[in-house]
Order: C-alpha cells, then sequence, then structure tokens
C-alpha cells in the first residue's frame, strides 16, 4: 500500500505565493519571465522550477487556479427566472472576469494548445450553453444557430470588449452597456 504524504506547509505557501505571483506578472506583462515571479513571489528561481518545471506547466496552472476562482464567482450568479435577463447577469459578471485575465490568456495562448485552454473552459462554456439552449427552449433566444455556436460569439464579444478597453477605444463608463448590447442582440429572438 503506498502512502501519499501531504506536502509541507511551506511548499503549499510556496506555491500559493508562486501562482499569485504569476497572476499578478503576467497580467500585467505576458512576458514576465520565471526569474521575474520568482522575484515577485519572494522565492527564488530554483523554488519556482521545483514546483513548476517549464514555463508552459507554470502557465497551464495559472490558467487553472484564475478559471477556478472565476468559477467560484460566476457560480454564485442567479441564472433562474427569465433567460435573458439571466444572461445579462451573467454577462455583466463574466466580461469583467475577461477583461481582468485578458493579458493572463494571452500568454497562455502563446505557449498552450486551443485544445489545451479551451479543456479547461468547460465548465464556464457549459454554464453559457444551458443558459442559452434554456432559452432557445423558452422561445426567448434565436434557434436558428446552435447554443455552442452562441456560446462561442459570447466568448468572442467578451475578449473583444477587454481588448477594446485595454487599448482606449471603449471607456469604463459604456463598458457595461455596450457589452450587454452586443451579446443579447447576437442571442435574443427578436422574431416574436
Amino acid at each position: 500500500m503506498t502512502v501519499t504524504r501531504a506536502p509541507r506547509s511551506d511548499a503549499v505557501r510556496n506555491r500559493d505565493a508562486i501562482l499569485d505571483a504569476a497572476i499578478e506578472c503576467l497580467s500585467e506583462d505576458p512576458t514576465a519571465s520565471m526569474a521575474d515571479i520568482a522575484k515577485a513571489a519572494g522565492v527564488g528561481r530554483v523554488t519556482v522550477y521545483g514546483h513548476f518545471s517549464s514555463r508552459e506547466l507554470l502557465l497551464e496552472s495559472v490558467l487553472i487556479r484564475t478559471i477556478d476562482r472565476s468559477e467560484a464567482d460566476l457560480a454564485g450568479i442567479d441564472l433562474d427566472g427569465d433567460p435573458v435577463a439571466a444572461l445579462e447577469r451573467l454577462v455583466r459578471r463574466s466580461w469583467r472576469i475577461v477583461e481582468t485575465f485578458h493579458r493572463l490568456l494571452g500568454a497562455a495562448e502563446e505557449s498552450l494548445s486551443n485544445d489545451r485552454i479551451l479543456a479547461h473552459h468547460a465548465e464556464p462554456m457549459a454554464r453559457v450553453q444551458g443558459l442559452i439552449a434554456r432559452g432557445q427552449r423558452d422561445g426567448a433566444m434565436r434557434r436558428d444557430l446552435r447554443a455552442e455556436w452562441l456560446s462561442a460569439c459570447f466568448t468572442a464579444v467578451l475578449h473583444a470588449a477587454a481588448g477594446e478597453l485595454r487599448g482606449g477605444r471603449l471607456t469604463e463608463a459604456e463598458a457595461d452597456r455596450v457589452v450587454v448590447a452586443t451579446v443579447i442582440s447576437l442571442v435574443a429572438d427578436r422574431t416574436s
């Protein structure tokens, strides 16, 4: 029988510090090095490589942590009732999460395959697809396009909005209204 020991508490603290520092560093500068991250975490490069043998592995772990934290936040959104109103609530919260971590995703996209990135987005995408599918069944959302496609459009709009905000082509004051209006116009059934 193999006994698995829990990691030492200092190892857990170091790993958490590295991941938190990586999120901060890569959000500011997607090209941040392992040495930059080690310095921000208050550990040596050897410690970073002891936990993450490559930048790619660190980036994937950061992506997973970010998605897990985002999922915890999004899980609290009430998606009951009118599907269009529920989608509006989801858009308002989701796009801000995407905006916060857009540069981080850029760093991940440079090192990880699209399939690996998408594999970690299964839960958030399932939430969006489920809500759109419910809206389609209720007749509130368009049925001429598949829920999977509309979900992909939802995600693309959120990422575009984050880039526009960062590029100064969209202001904070108009962002919520523009993003919500765009997503709702894409998915709402306008035939009734």
